[in-house]
């Protein structure tokens, strides 16, 4: 995770093509990084909008830049879209790089995904990208790291991005690694959206003139489950770093992320400073031994901010081993936003440090204008019937939790919101994800009793 720099800044690159000309470019953002293999940076060179890579010195950084060009050069050959590769070289500081084309205007169909709220939009996006899928198998191109923010919609077409990570074979693509892949870009709609991803398998089949046999179901059943795992192990680990959604800044002093979204780059480290300053101005919600939580203001959002307090040496020292209480309250929300699980959306964390050990630390979150469960029982008419009705999606929320070995581990009823379109889960310190099934419902039973226990209690 690097450190925030100054933009725009000029880099020099020594072409290795017949030019042998130095090129100079001006890099206004950083885009990506990838702890010790590349950099990503959006850039200017001789008035053109490019994109840049900028490989990690290392014995495999040759290597992984002629993966790239290559995958670009023989996406282009086979007939698929994808940005056109201009020009590699060395840097001044001898770092392989890569120069190619922007596509001006563009989204990844990830972001155009998250803007939608409705299936059937979905269905209407996910198509295409279906049929291309189909066009890439069917012409021997099999992308290792599939998911729908490495197809890029612009100009009225698809690109592929992320060429390095691209195979190339000499004839189609066979069935059962069809089927797989088939099962691994589903993973962007619902499990329980049964109908639409039944509707995009029929694109593909048709794309590839196949008819669907039953065998076909039972693998693309096992194949969805087992990609659901590998794909939030994966998407966690990029919760922690700089990527196309997340600025991640370390220091000596701290260590932050921050959902790009939220918080201009040149305004973090002022936010971080003044964070104090600005819950202790705000509305306090919370003010106990280990934890304080206040309701900003800030640039026109409502924000809920938690502040994990230092509570001695002995206890920093356990946080900083196995992660602080923001970052695991950070991946929690991250992982159930994975699930298509309600929690308010996740905008930073941060970590202060002393002597290399987490002193204090936060958790920045958006705010959600709802009534916890307490208090909504409390608007209700009281009887058995409104509290069984209230309770029941609830239940179905947790009975989905169990179903991916996640139970909550604190279901105070001022932990779940309920909102228009369902309940939401909030405080998720004491979330676990289980490895065994007993234990998985064992604590699912906890969670059940606590929350059906607390309503008794209140008198509700």
């Amino acid at each position: 995770m690097n450190a925030m720099r100054d933009f725009p800044f000029e880099l020099s690159i020594d072409r290795a093509d017949s030019s042998k000309h130095r090129a100079s470019l001006s890099c206004t953002a950083l885009l990506r990084t990838i702890p010790g293999k590349r950099d990503v940076y959006d850039a200017v060179w001789d008035g053109r909008r490019v994109i840049v890579k900028v490989f990690s010195r290392g014995i495999g950084a040759r290597r992984r830049l002629r993966k790239e060009w290559r995958g670009l050069t023989l996406l282009q050959e086979r007939g698929l879209s994808a940005p056109a590769p201009l020009f590699y070289g060395k840097t001044i500081d001898r770092r392989w790089a890569i120069v190619q084309e922007e596509i001006m205007d563009s989204s990844t169909v990830l972001e155009v995904l998250e803007r939608g709220d409705r299936a059937d939009d979905n269905v209407r996006l996910l198509a295409p990208v279906f049929r291309v899928l189909a066009a890439q198998h069917a012409k021997g191109v099999l992308q290792k790291d599939l998911h729908p923010g490495n197809f890029l919609l612009g100009q009225g077409k698809l690109f592929a991005l992320d060429a390095g990570r691209i195979c190339f074979f000499q004839g189609q693509i066979g069935r059962r690694k069809s089927l797989s892949q088939l099962a691994l870009l589903a993973r962007s709609l619902a499990e329980t959206d049964e109908e639409s991803i039944s509707s995009l398998y029929g694109t593909y089949f048709e794309a590839r003139g196949w008819t669907e046999r039953a065998s076909d179901k039972r693998l693309l059943r096992k194949y969805a489950a087992r990609h659901r795992r590998s794909g939030i192990r994966n998407g966690l680990k990029k919760c922690l770093r700089t990527s196309r959604r997340h600025s991640g800044i370390r220091t000596g002093a701290y260590t932050a992320v921050f959902s790009r979204s939220f918080c201009p780059g040149h305004e973090r480290d002022e936010f971080i400073e003044q964070i104090d300053a600005l819950m202790d101005s705000g509305q306090i919600l919370k003010d106990g031994r280990t934890c304080y939580v206040s309701r900003i203001r800030l640039h026109g959002k409502e924000l809920v901010v938690k502040r994990y307090n230092h509570l001695g040496l002995v206890h920093s020292l356990r946080h900083s081993l196995k992660g602080s209480r923001a970052r695991r309250n950070w991946l929690h929300a991250h992982r159930l936003m994975m699930l298509r699980v309600p929690t308010p959306h996740p905008l930073a964390y941060i970590e202060r440090r002393r002597g290399g050990l987490v002193w204090t630390c936060y958790i920045v979150t958006e705010y959600v204008a709802a009534p916890h469960f307490e208090e909504f029982l409390r608007r209700g008419d009281g009887t058995e019937e409104a509290r069984a009705a209230a309770a029941g999606p609830v239940l179905e929320l947790l009975e989905r939790l169990a179903g991916h070995g996640i139970t909550h581990g604190d279901l105070k009823h001022t932990n779940i919101l309920v909102t228009e379109t369902g309940p939401m889960l909030t405080d998720l310190d004491g979330m676990k994800v289980h490895l065994f099934g007993r234990m998985c419902r064992r604590r699912h039973a906890k969670d059940i009793e606590s929350f059906s226990r607390r309503g008794r209690d209140g008198g509700i």
